[in-house]
């Protein structure tokens, strides 16, 4: 304990803080990399006007949240304030579409990674780059706003993700990890950077308009794990922790996004390893050996934090709807007048999918809160539906929930393990869906077909990864890479749980597959006849 408590007093520390979906997540790490204080604010993103997003004065009330939420575990479980840290690395969702005038102003509202209202965008880009732009890309954002003509367009100063203003406004520098400025734009990455052909075919694309400004004027600097990324300032120390105790001066590394830190978290940023992070939405990253021999729309070209270059699959739905099937399943309980333990429910319902049918018995299901780029939604509706003589239970009902939270990104997955011949050692999960052991690792093996492994360490996510790169950034010894890093001092060959695909298994969730895909006219017909907010 006393050995924690001089880290902390020291400044021996790493800390990452990473801006999810529906919480932001603070880690404190010391010299071991164990997690020796949290800190959390649960945050919802809204929707306004059509478009998803976080207000930005949301953003700094839920990192002064979390951070104060950290500082009090510190005091609680050592005694002493944390005034100092060794580092900071800050992570958020990739991609979206944040924009700045010369002044600094925001120009308009923040448009996450989950809207996809760039579909014109996003074709057109791809062809001329001859390159997959998905709709999620800042850069698919900027040019629908363009071919929409919106007035805004032309006093842009500065395009960032949210990670990227979030260090903006701690460090003043303008500045992004790799692995998230290849979320944004095509990167180049023998040398780590922008493509600068594809940057003079959209420049070239868009010379008539007259815009003051060029694609690389309004870009943020790209870094590799480890640079120099600044340090925090004594405006972002007050930032960060209202009270005002915080020290300027911590080096900070470079932002990185949620698949970036997630990568760093489960030791996955070797070739031929990958992850997947299952939670509010579903990525997964495989680090490829080769470039892939076709463009597919399905499939994001991005890159680990130190540059090696990973097909992405990313959908924008993964558990919402079988949380909220859960939450269902409590209030049932509640109104029973039975006290719920969220915990037991959520093991209790998803080992009961286990007793299920391989294929689902027939029963249908798609999770579509919002649209989902990989199988053509722009909106979605979440739906069940069975025909009447399908099996029916409770087992067959949580087994249909679990695969349709992996339908779209199986999708993705076929392309690269069947279509592509991607060669993959091991995935390594992480997320909640992971939590309830055994289960989400059962079934995403079976998506993937492909042995799951999950970790301990799993569970603390991409703040812990995002503390790592802070780490990194410091510690690391001269030519030291991430990869051998991570594997030698961080992990130091631990292994979690493995868990090989079952052949059954596989061959169920195939079959619902074909009953997945031949639905979607199905979905299709809800979005269209029940518009939003009618």
């Amino acid at each position: 304990m006393n050995t924690v408590k001089d880290a902390i007093l020291n400044g021996k520390t790493s800390l990452g803080i990473e801006l999810g979906s529906t919480r932001i997540k603070a880690v404190l790490v010391d010299g071991s990399y164990k997690a020796i204080a949290v800190g959390n604010f649960d945050w919802e993103n809204q929707l306004h006007d059509g478009i998803w997003t976080y207000p930005l004065d949301l953003v700094w009330k839920g990192l002064q949240g979390s951070f104060a939420s950290l500082k009090e575990d510190v005091k609680e479980k050592y005694g002493v304030e944390l005034t100092k840290v060794g580092s900071i690395g800050i992570s958020a969702m990739m991609h979206g579409y944040l924009v700045f005038d010369k002044d600094g102003k925001q120009l308009v509202p923040f448009r996450t990674w989950r809207n996809t209202i760039t579909a014109e965008a996003s074709e057109k880009l791809t062809e001329l780059f001859a390159y997959p732009i998905p709709q999620r890309w800042s850069i698919a954002h900027l040019y629908q706003a363009i071919l929409n003509g919106e007035a805004h367009v032309p006093d842009i100063d500065y395009m960032i993700t949210l990670e990227g203003y979030v260090h903006w406004k701690l460090t003043g520098r303008k500045v992004l990890g790799i692995g998230d400025v290849a979320g944004m734009f095509p990167v180049d990455i023998h040398n780590h950077d922008f493509d600068q052909k594809m940057v003079e075919k959209f420049d070239a694309l868009v010379a008539d308009k007259g815009y003051s400004w060029k694609l690389r004027d309004i870009l943020p600097k790209a870094l590799v794990a480890g640079e120099d990324a600044g340090s925090l300032t004594a405006e972002g120390a007050k930032l960060l922790d209202v009270s005002g105790n915080l020290e300027a001066g911590i080096p900070m590394c470079p932002p990185e996004g949620d698949a970036g830190t997630g990568m760093t978290a489960t030791n996955s940023v070797k070739v031929r390893t990958g992850n997947v992070s299952a939670g509010t939405s579903v990525f997964a990253m495989v680090v490829l050996e080769k470039e892939l021999k076709k463009v597919h729309p399905e499939i994001d070209l991005v890159t680990t934090p130190a540059g090696d270059l990973v097909g992405m699959v990313h959908c924008n739905n993964c558990t919402s709807d079988l949380n909220a099937w859960v939450g269902l399943f409590r209030e049932f309980m509640e109104s029973m007048g039975m006290e719920v333990d969220m915990n037991r429910l959520f093991g209790v319902l998803y080992n009961k999918a286990l007793e299920g049918d391989k294929d689902c018995g027939g029963l249908l299901a798609y999770n579509y809160f919002s649209g989902e780029h990989i199988t053509g939604f722009e909106e979605g509706r979440p739906l069940f539906v069975r025909r009447p003589d399908d099996k029916f239970n409770l087992a067959n009902f949580m087994r249909t929930h679990l695969y349709t939270s992996l339908g779209a990104l199986k999708t993705g997955l076929d392309i690269l393990f069947r279509d592509e011949q991607v060669k993959l050692d091991v995935l390594l999960g992480h997320g909640g869906l992971f939590k309830t052991k055994g289960v989400g690792q059962k079934i995403m093996a079976a998506a993937a077909g492909v042995p799951v492994e999950v970790m301990e360490t799993a569970g603390e996510g991409g703040a812990w990864g995002a503390a790592l790169l802070a780490a990194y950034r410091v510690w690391k010894e001269d030519g030291e890479t991430l990869d051998a890093y991570l594997e030698k001092k961080v992990f130091g060959g631990q292994h979690g749980t493995v868990m090989e695909p079952d052949a059954e298994d596989v061959k169920g969730f195939d079959e619902f597959m074909v009953r997945y895909h031949a639905g979607l006219p199905i979905e299709r017909a809800a979005v269209e006849s029940m518009p939003e907010n009618a």
